[in-house]
């Protein structure tokens, strides 16, 4: 016999829809699995239960994950009576209570034990199912009887005070499927957005719909398409240019083969009532036992129950409830900057909210208590005071009262309610305002002091991911693409970069990017026709409105020059793209300087589409990454100078075009170690000395980089100066000798090979050659052997008294002589190295080839030996006196 209160789960119900979940046993859980049953039961349309339902949820779940610490499985049923949940846990040693002892399901006192205790309380049904190594606790929860009739209800209003909406009321269907793509599209979605059905099926709904970007902070759009219900604002990118702010219903669903989707329903933003659910008061939640005799909360007798659990939702419910309270056309709520000088527009109702939202208004607006937003204020007629509410003007608003929001005596906002006709508030409305705004003072504070938190953590971990992208290049153009990639569309929907070569330089447009890519040569044309802004170095953000009253100019040529023609505008057309222009350009805009090293070296300008506005912690997060991106850029700039003069000076090292030698093929491979590095250590040369004799070189010098490049320098300009001053191969080297030891501590010692080259009638060539400490030139004959053409010699550099000679060496027809640097000889692969036998095996097998074909065998050869790039500059100089037949 079951307990009174208690009875085994019965089966007769049709089951018509099913949602399990596990969830691990750590604290966190409990909040996510109240998060699953409220999203399960609002999508099943169960939201007078919901409320039951998670507090069951929740006490049981904690009984699982922490007080038995294991995962809990939570099952939700939907049957036609109402719902059922069940939650089970995996603890291992269970024991079944025996029958008789309903004292030990717990008390109110208790930490565990009050899950069954409530289930009692609340739920229509309820049971334990018991297993050796499982329990699982259900409750069922009957949906109320539901009379028939109106459930709410507005006021009762004057025909002259309703909204003012179209001849017909358009309400879009879209239907998104998994993977966020448009499957259907309606005839009232063309007629709000200009698209086609065509053209959008297929397209993914992120293309179009124009979601807050926030870094840190609130639901992204692929997030809401999960969500199993989902009501909120966010634009819609027509086709025309322009953003239609919309109010949107979402609902996911599943099809029979199990498929799910999202359906969206969209209306314009002003009429939103179309679509909007009602707030449950606390009467409608109020249930049982556990709701008789609390005291209410004035809080949620304002804002209802449950409240939103972001700051926006909170904003938005706050002015929808003050507008209903004093029965006004609109409402508005600012919340205060941290220094209390400017009000910025956070929510807004009854108000063209896209055109209003993060528009900053300061507190101090005028002389008086009118003209302050730290006292209330009635004015019965704007008309007579224009301008005494900025945010009103144009609007057709004529009275408004506006009460300030504190907490502990700072202020932290201001909330207002205004009506189209005068006269209609008085003090007592102002104190039911100041009453209301009272109340939620606090929570908003709380909620703003979490978004910012959450803001600072996501720019936080924006900066760095910046910083690190901005550190990992020095190419300029590749900095000035990262700097934009980062602004749009995380901070702005365009940015434009302005860079300044030097003091007396324009800035110059350098780049232009906007999250539409078909916008990007539109908005770069207009740019260009308009004066760059002037490079203050002061630091901040500052409004720029030459980009946004040259698109309108623009846009209304162009439209006078349409109807003049009596042509009906369309997309794609002339008109079409400077209206779509205009549109993209039309918010506001704002300049942040480009400052590195006390300099202006350039603007950013970032941009918002038409009537949108900044909030002010995503312009202090555009001021610190304009900061890190000046840096970069003048970094890269740096850089790009350093490395033109150094491959200018480079290039000036490298001899010119090797001169033709009569009967004598010559060929040159060289590679210099080192990035960015065009001459080294290593160096060659091929010059004319008289009429008929040539000299060569090729050499080597200690080291690597820029400083073997000088002595490089040095040696090869001597070489051929001594030569052409008619002193022989020793003579030459002797002097060149001393050159390289006057220079002192920049000194280094030298191994060079020299010769003087004589082409004969005979087909043949003659050589003498001076090796001086250099690797021996190898001599291949055309039966393949290969031997030395010179002795070693002393090296240069080391000792003031040389005794050098020359050697003579014919190349016969046929005959190749291979000169190279010990970057070729040294390369090594572990402890193997390819030295002068391994080069001599080489050699031997290139018999018959030119000489170019040998220098690259060679060069193949010594980067086969090792994987790894070469540590040491190369060089080879092949030459190949050919066989008769061949010239």
């Amino acid at each position: 016999m079951a307990e009174p209160g208690v009875e085994t789960r019965t089966r007769s119900s049709v089951i018509t829809a099913r949602a399990a979940a596990s969830f691990d046993p750590v604290g966190r859980s409990v909040a996510t699995a109240r998060a699953f049953v409220r999203d399960t039961l609002q999508g099943w349309g169960y939201a007078d239960i919901v409320d039951d339902a998670v507090v069951l949820t929740s006490e049981l779940v904690t009984n699982a994950v922490v007080h038995a610490g294991t995962t809990a499985d939570v099952l939700c049923l939907r049957t036609e009576e109402g719902v059922r949940v069940e939650v089970g846990d995996r603890y291992p040693e269970r024991e079944v209570p025996l029958q008789g002892m309903a004292q030990s399901f717990g008390n109110p006192e208790r930490e565990g034990g009050r899950g069954l205790l409530l289930c009692a309380a609340l739920a229509s049904r309820w049971g334990v199912d018991y297993a050796p190594a499982h329990k699982h606790v259900w409750f069922q929860l009957d949906l109320p009887e539901r009379p028939v009739g109106i459930r709410s209800a507005g006021p009762v209003l004057p025909v002259e005070l309703l909204p003012v909406a179209d001849g017909r009321i358009r309400v879009a269907v879209v239907q998104i499927d998994r993977s966020g793509a448009i499957n259907a599209w309606n005839e009232d979605a063309e007629d709000l957005f200009g698209y086609a059905a065509d053209q959008v099926i297929g397209k993914q709904l992120t293309d179009f719909a124009a979601w807050p970007h926030t870094p840190g902070i609130a639901t992204g759009i692929a997030d809401a398409l999960q969500l199993s219900r989902w009501e909120g604002s966010y634009g819609v990118r027509a086709a025309d240019g322009r953003t239609v702010a919309v109010y949107a219903s979402h609902l996911r669903v599943r099809d029979t083969t199990g498929e799910p989707s999202t359906i969206c329903l969209l209306v314009r933003d002003f009429e939103r009532a179309v679509l909007q659910s009602p707030q449950r008061t606390p009467s409608d939640t109020a249930k049982g036992s556990l709701s008789e005799g609390r005291a209410t909360d004035p809080f949620e007798v304002f804002i209802g129950s449950p409240a939103p659990d972001d700051l926006d939702g909170l904003l938005q419910r706050t002015v929808e409830r003050s507008r209903d309270m004093l029965d006004a056309d609109s409402a508005f709520l600012l919340l205060a900057t941290d220094d209390e000088t400017e009000l910025e527009v956070r929510a807004t109702t009854g108000l063209p909210s896209a055109r209003q939202r993060f528009a900053r208004v300061p507190v101090e607006a005028g002389a008086g208590r009118y003209g302050s937003a730290r006292m209330p204020a009635v004015h019965d007629d704007l008309a007579a005071v224009p301008g005494a509410v900025p945010l009103l003007d144009g609007t057709g608003m004529r009275s408004v009262v506006t009460v300030p929001l504190k907490v502990e005596g700072r202020l932290t906002g201001s909330l207002g309610v205004a009506a189209e006709a005068p006269g209609r508030y008085s003090n007592e409305e102002a104190l039911r305002l100041q009453f209301a705004a009272d109340r939620i003072a606090l929570a908003v504070e709380s909620a703003r002091l979490g978004e910012l938190e959450r803001l600072r953590r996501g720019s936080l971990s924006f900066l760095v991911e910046a910083s690190d992208l901005l550190a990992g290049t020095l190419d300029r153009d590749q900095t000035l693409a990262l700097m934009a990639q980062m602004t749009v569309p995380t901070l702005a929907t365009w940015c434009a970069v302005y860079t300044i070569a030097d003091q007396s330089s324009e800035p110059y447009l350098s780049f232009v990017l906007h999250e539409d890519e078909e916008r990007i040569d539109g908005l770069k044309a207009l740019l260009s026709k308009i004066d760059p802004p002037e490079p203050v170095p002061t630091p901040g953000a500052r409004v720029w409105a030459a980009p946004g009253e040259a698109a309108h100019q623009a846009a209304l040529r162009t439209s006078m020059r349409s109807l003049g023609l009596g042509s009906t505008p369309h997309v794609g057309s002339g008109i079409g793209t400077t209206l779509a222009t205009a549109a993209a350009v039309g918010g506001e805009t704002v300049v942040l300087p480009l400052v590195a090293r006390n300099r202006v070296i350039g603007m950013l300008t970032l941009g918002k589409p038409t009537d949108d506005h900044f909030r002010q912690e995503i312009l202090e997060l555009a001021e610190d990454l304009s900061r890190r991106a000046a840096l970069a850029l003048d970094n890269s700039r740096l850089y790009s100078e350093r490395m033109a003069i150094s491959q200018s000076l480079q290039r000036s090292l490298l001899p010119p075009e090797l001169p033709h030698v009569p009967n004598v093929e010559v060929e040159v491979i060289y590679r210099a170690a080192g990035e960015g590095n065009e001459v080294g250590g290593d160096f060659y040369d091929l010059f004319p000395i008289r009429d008929g004799a040539y000299g060569f070189a090729i050499g080597d010098v200690c080291g690597t980089g820029p400083e073997a490049a000088a002595v490089t320098g040095l040696a090869r300009h001597a070489l051929r100066l001594l030569a052409r001053e008619g002193f022989g191969g020793p003579a030459v080297l002797e002097r060149l000798n001393a050159a390289i030891l006057d220079e002192g501590a920049r000194s280094r010692f030298l191994t060079l090979l020299y010769g003087e080259l004589w082409p004969q009638e005979d087909g043949s060539a003659v050589l003498k050659v001076v090796c001086a400490g250099h690797p021996l030139p190898l001599r291949l004959r055309p039966d393949g052997s290969v031997e030395p053409a010179a002795e070693p010699q002393p090296l240069l550099g080391v000792m003031e008294d040389l005794e050098l000679y020359e050697q003579m060496v014919t190349l016969e027809p046929g005959d190749v002589l291979l000169c190279v640097t010990d970057g070729v000889t040294e390369r090594r692969e572990g402890t193997r190295m390819l030295g002068d036998d391994g080069l001599a095996d080489v050699l031997a097998t290139c018999t018959g080839l030119t000489a170019g074909a040998v220098a690259g065998r060679i060069l193949r050869a010594v980067e086969r030996f090792a994987a790894e790039p070469a540590s040491d500059d190369m060089a080879i100089l092949a030459m190949r006196v050919p066989m008769p037949h061949t010239m």
